[in-house]
């Protein structure tokens, strides 16, 4: 039997019952249609949380308390506290360290309410040093940012983000206003420029203090959370990091062959970790999805199966004027992977439109985020259904060309 002929006697068949065909295909068209949408809002999600550290700098270190291993986080980036860095520590990296580190910020923080007379806000309250600005290449709108004097002095002053500035005093110029966290007053100084998300935190969302008032006045610690190092190029990162470790094990009496109770990332590590969690999440995404194609070839089996048996007769009669065992079984395999390929070929293009919507979405509300529609992934939809198809197809297949033509014309 022409091949052709097969795929036009094929087609015929599935047009003959469209709703037993289109439901057969449905496992499928979902299967590869879900395989799609997570490649591609994987691969998004990834530019996102890729884009979000590229954002800060690639000539940033940052020095996190806790040991970690070389391929691993520190026990704080988990959510740990850990209590190894102190504002000294800052202090003598900057003091001692090579020449290429340019400016050094240090960082606390905590949670609570923001009240303005009667308005109050929940958000973030970061205490950071006055040197912030330049680490963060961050700027204030009008107003000022604290100075090095009130860092050190535990001055009662406080700097909003733009977002905090709008939801409390709305178009007013707060500047030399005052208002309370954890029932403390503060002077209002500045307010910041607009930043968005950056380092997966709206950086709006906030207020600043000074570190040794969030220090003492507001959270009752006496370290700090993370130490952030601006190096002059990106080539001398390496020179600073080495620099940085040196510093801290002699100050915290660390023998040779101890293990460091602090932990010094690039921003290139971190990229570095980041693709390897993002790609292995993704690709269990992926392991999870196909579930449903597999699902979707037992249900074309089933189907295949049951056509067997209606069209027994018809392979009897088929038999009889010479069709081979091998067209009957072609015949059948034919089928059921041109059922898969359009159920796939549905499935491919349903997973690129919604995968366009997400990412119009997500660019709507201000992420970046990277429409990715590769072609390995179209081909991988067309080859799994396909596969699926010559798989689930093959048992039905045999048993039709294993009919006796005799006993197939006889059946009822």
């Amino acid at each position: 039997m022409d091949f052709l002929e097969s795929i036009h006697n094929s087609w015929k068949i599935i047009n003959r019952s469209k709703a037993r065909s289109f439901l057969t295909m449905l496992g499928i068209t979902i299967g590869v249609m879900a395989v799609i949408i997570v490649m591609s809002v994987g691969a998004g999600a990834q530019s996102l949380i890729l884009n979000q550290v590229k954002s800060m700098g690639s000539n940033l270190i940052g020095v996190l308390p806790g040991a970690s291993e070389d391929d691993g986080p520190p026990a704080s980036a988990l959510g740990v506290v850990v209590t190894t860095l102190t504002y000294d520590d800052g202090k003598e990296i900057l003091d001692k360290g090579c020449d290429c580190i340019e400016s050094l910020t240090m960082y606390v923080s905590g949670n609570d309410s923001i009240t303005r007379d009667d308005t109050s806000v929940n958000t973030t309250f970061t205490g950071t040093t006055a040197s912030y600005i330049d680490v963060e290449d961050a700027a204030v709108e009008f107003g000022r940012f604290f100075s090095e004097e009130e860092e050190k002095g535990v001055a009662h002053v406080v700097v909003l983000g733009n977002e905090v500035k709008e939801s409390l005093f709305g178009d007013q110029n707060p500047i030399g206003l005052r208002l309370r966290i954890k029932k403390i007053n503060f002077t209002i100084i500045g307010v910041m420029e607009k930043r968005g998300v950056s380092g997966f935190q709206n950086q709006d969302d906030q207020v600043f203090v000074p570190i040794s008032t969030a220090q003492k006045l507001l959270l009752g610690i006496d370290y700090v959370s993370l130490i952030r190092a601006k190096v002059d190029t990106a080539e001398h990162v390496e020179q600073a990091m080495d620099s940085v470790e040196n510093i801290l094990r002699d100050r915290h009496d660390i023998a040779t062959g101890e293990a460091d109770d602090f932990s010094v990332r690039s921003m290139a590590q971190g990229l570095e970790a980041l693709s390897m969690i993002t790609n292995a999440l993704k690709f269990f995404l992926v392991a999870v999805s196909s579930i449903a194609l597999v699902v979707g070839g037992f249900g074309i089996m089933n189907i295949m199966l049951a056509t067997v048996q209606e069209r027994t007769r018809e392979i009897g009669l088929r038999k009889a004027v010479g069709a081979k065992s091998s067209h009957i079984t072609m015949q059948f395999l034919i089928e059921s992977v041109v059922i898969t390929f359009l159920g796939g070929g549905i499935g491919i293009l349903l997973g690129i439109f919604i995968s366009i919507v997400v990412a119009q979405v997500a660019q709507a509300m201000g992420y970046e985020w990277d429409l990715v529609i590769t072609i390995s992934s179209i081909l991988l939809g067309c080859g799994v259904s396909i596969g699926i198809g010559l798989l689930f197809g093959i048992s039905p297949a045999r048993r039709a060309s294993k009919l006796n033509a005799i006993e197939a014309l006889r059946y009822e």
